[in-house]
């Protein structure tokens, strides 16, 4: 498997499997009311009403869904509940999953209230306009453990645009495919700690994306939303289906506890204190620039329970890395700005549709295009960790590091090229630059690293002085076999043994000694 490639050789010996799959999913439905002009014409033109009626007219289609609601609980044998103030829907719903001991099926149908999107009328000179607004309103949830995605839920807003809702989770869609072709696992929560074929449970994880999305989530939606079918006053109408929020992990598995437990504090750290805004965008296909507005934020939080976690936002997308149980590190990639990520699409320029590289659409048919960008920033960053390791054989390696290194040149005059010493705050600050995230794609140029350590308000004499400097520092990590050359390029990359040495003698310089071992 070439995924995070680096990072598994690095740590193969302590790692039982790798699964990159979805997590939490959100979706979205709209019905085709496009705006306030739109909808004041439906109702003068199709439906024929006055407006200060049609409000009046939607509280009995409003009552039509809540006795809906009731009628399917009662159908189904199962609790219908109406809640006010705060509620944990979440842990009400697994007690009674516990305590009836249920596989299938609805698990109870929920009403609560909740601020949502409505319409009211607003009185102005002449016609009174429709208005979209907020207000509160019975909102239904219904639970349910479904044959092929587990527990989900469906919520719908009982009033008018009756928006729809849909959560499942990646995980136990995947749990039921494996029971289903006979794969064995075991599960805890939304994780898996056991595979018995984790190769043939990735084939079934990457199906997810592909599944005939908008078919099953309009089928969910005509099974709650009785004005949909029949005589309802929307019928032949049908939900636009987006995505909402979409959460896609990548889980390693360790082979004990004890194993995570001496690798995850020097990650944290790693991730805390090394990767900076450059490095964060870069992981999510970014590149920070001039015209970049927003926030890049970090966030280390030990505190937690169950335990440690990193966090790093750029506007409302974000990735984050914590363990579960003490034996999965978890490396998860959240999408709510779709938008902030840049696919290869058909798109409209000049009056013809094109293949180009345009931003990415909340669309439920760009499903897959989440998981590659998401699949691709979680190996970004398990990559930019892989120089994370044990500092003992570094440290050991240091003599060889801060020796000074003869060479011969061409003339066969030799040269003698001087040692590093890691307590040197510039020498660390170099080691750091070159392990930047930010080259991990790419490879790196002198002119990058020297705007790293001096930054780029040099005059020209400076930066020339500075360049040939550079030049120099990075021939004498080469000449350690800790850089090499990118071939018919100017470009750089850190080699193997050097992502090793330089990654341990910066942890032990930013973190201390006791620290990092």
């Amino acid at each position: 498997m070439n995924f995070a490639k680096r990072f598994l050789q690095k740590f193969a010996v302590s790692i039982v499997s790798l699964l990159s799959c979805f997590d939490r999913l959100i979706f979205k439905g709209y019905l085709p009311f496009r705006g306030e002009q739109y909808l004041n014409d439906y109702v003068d033109r199709v439906l024929r009403m006055r407006r200060k009626d049609f409000t009046k007219w939607l509280k009995q289609h409003t009552e039509r869904l809540v006795e809906h609601g009731k009628k399917i609980a009662r159908q189904q044998g199962r609790p219908y509940e109406y809640r006010q103030g705060r509620f944990k829907k979440e842990k009400f719903i697994q007690e009674l999953i516990r305590k009836d001991a249920l596989d299938l099926g609805l698990v109870a149908v929920l009403c609560v209230q909740e601020t949502c999107s409505a319409v009211k009328l607003k009185y102005e000179e002449g016609k009174p306009r429709l208005i979209f607004t907020r207000c509160p309103q019975r909102v239904l949830y219904y639970y349910w453990l479904d044959a092929n995605f587990g527990l989900m839920y469906l919520r719908l807003q009982t009033y008018f645009p009756y928006t729809m809702q849909v959560y499942v989770n990646g995980h136990s869609w995947l749990a039921r495919q494996m029971t289903h072709w006979g794969l064995g696992f075991v599960q805890r929560d939304n994780a898996f700690v056991e595979l018995d074929n984790p190769r043939r449970a990735q084939e079934l994880a990457d199906r997810f994306a592909k599944l005939p999305w908008v078919k099953q989530l309009n089928a969910w939606a005509r099974k709650i939303n009785p004005l949909l079918k029949g005589r309802g006053w929307l019928r032949g109408m049908s939900y636009y289906w987006v995505i909402a929020q979409a959460e896609y992990s990548t889980d390693i598995l360790f082979a004990s506890q004890a194993k995570l437990r001496e690798l995850y504090p020097r990650l944290l750290n790693h991730a805390a204190v090394n990767f900076s805004a450059r490095d964060i965008l870069t992981f999510l296909g970014r590149k920070l620039h001039g015209n970049f507005q927003g926030e890049v934020l970090n966030s280390l939080t030990k505190g937690r329970h169950p335990g440690a976690r990193v966090k790093h936002w750029v506007k409302e997308n974000w990735l984050k890395m914590y363990d579960k149980f003490g034996l999965i590190l978890r490396v998860e990639t959240v999408i709510n700005q779709p938008r902030e990520f840049r696919v290869r699409r058909r798109c409209e320029r000049d009056g013809q549709s094109q293949l180009l590289w345009c931003p990415m659409n909340k669309g439920v048919a760009n499903l897959p295009s989440y998981q590659r960008v998401a699949r691709a920033a979680n190996e970004r960053y398990l990559e930019a960790l892989s120089v994370v390791n044990d500092p003992a054989p570094a440290y050991q390696q240091m003599s060889h590091l801060t020796k000074s290194k003869a060479k011969k040149s061409k003339t066969g005059k030799k040269r003698t090229y001087a040692g590093f010493n890691p307590a040197r705050p510039d020498h660390a600050q170099l080691f750091r630059a070159v392990l930047s995230g930010d080259h991990l794609l790419r490879g790196f140029y002198n002119a990058q690293i020297r705007q790293a350590l001096w930054g780029q308000n040099l005059s020209a004499d400076q930066r020339r002085r500075e360049a040939r400097k550079v030049t120099r520092l990075l021939k004498r990590l080469h000449l350690r076999g800790l850089l090499a050359k990118i071939p018919h390029t100017r470009r750089w990359r850190v080699t193997a043994r050097g992502q090793q040495v330089l990654g341990a003698l910066v942890q032990l310089h930013y973190h201390g000694l006791a620290t990092a071992l």
